[in-house]
């Protein structure tokens, strides 16, 4: 199990939460396993055994969602199995993950961000101009948590106005960053250098808290929250995915091609993209309904 956990964190790049959700998941299938058929070993469980696990853990009336995530957990853990050599057939192939319902993501309207970020005064501190810059950067290039904080000085190019992000599966790609949005990073880099230290291009990292260590996902999730908590009542619309789904769906909603829209968000097919097209298709109703006399 350590190995296939450096494997996902070392080569796959997996996220700190999606690697403490997949130990989770081992430890409790491994449970099963012994407290059902003392059975020490998943290594040689075979799909009639998941498959038993897979529905005990839908009579216990968890999130479809939740229990395709452990099915998925399973499914890399026993492909890297096969790949190592530990066990010849992988049981996983006979096993079906439950339907879900599809489930729109929540983004924030366009007119109460951009009042956010237009007319906000942030404090005129490091950092004041840390927590800006996270809004700007997320909303701004839509690019993940995790990307984020994976950010180096020298993957941001002021004269190009890209940054570089590794995504998911260790995939690189350069997105464009607006002049707003370098306003607002040059006016960090110069609190940094100034409160913090010069900045060094093989730092890991170019946002840091006011310490000069590197900027982590609840400090993320902590800024973000209280900015949007201003704007916005529900729980679900105060996370910084928010502000990826909100990136997305404002680009559609402005004309931007359904393809540009995928590269930008880094997905790894279109499919992933479309679920923004139901957003937009929501709208056109609604203006739909409004202004068409037959509506």
């Amino acid at each position: 199990m350590d190995l296939f956990f450096n494997y996902l964190r070392s080569e796959r790049r997996y996220s700190s939460h999606t690697l403490l959700s997949y130990q989770t998941d081992l430890r409790q299938f491994a449970a099963y396993l012994q407290a059902t058929y003392e059975l020490p070993d998943m290594a040689e469980a075979d799909h009639t055994l998941i498959r038993t696990w897979v529905v005990t853990l839908m009579q216990q009336d968890l999130d479809p969602r939740t229990v395709n995530r452990k099915i998925a957990c399973l499914r890399s853990y026993f492909k890297f199995l096969l790949t190592t050599g530990r066990i010849s057939r992988n049981p996983m192939l006979r096993i079906k993950a439950p339907k879900m319902a599809k489930k729109l993501p929540d983004f924030v309207p366009e007119e109460s961000l951009n009042g956010l970020l237009n007319s906000f005064e942030f404090p005129d501190t490091f950092v004041g101009a840390r927590d800006q810059l996270v809004l700007e950067l997320l909303y701004g290039t839509g690019i993940r948590l995790s990307e984020l904080i994976g950010i180096a000085p020298d993957d941001v190019n002021l004269h190009g106005q890209t940054v570089r992000v590794t995504g998911k599966g260790n995939k690189q790609r350069l997105v464009p960053l607006n002049q707003s949005l370098l306003t607002v990073l040059e006016r960090y880099m110069s609190f940094r250098k100034r409160e913090i230290g010069a900045i060094d291009n093989t730092s890991a990292a170019l946002l840091v808290t006011d310490k000069g260590e590197p900027l982590y996902e609840k400090l993320v999730y902590r800024t973000v929250k209280h900015y949007l908590s201003q704007i916005t009542t529900a729980s679900s619309q105060q996370h910084p995915h928010v502000l990826r789904h909100s990136f997305a769906t404002h680009l559609l909603n402005k004309g931007a091609d359904l393809n540009a829209i995928k590269d930008l968000l880094g997905h790894a097919n279109l499919a992933a993209t479309q679920v923004y097209t139901h957003l937009s298709i929501d709208k056109l109703k609604s203006v739909f309904e409004q202004a068409h006399p037959k509506a």
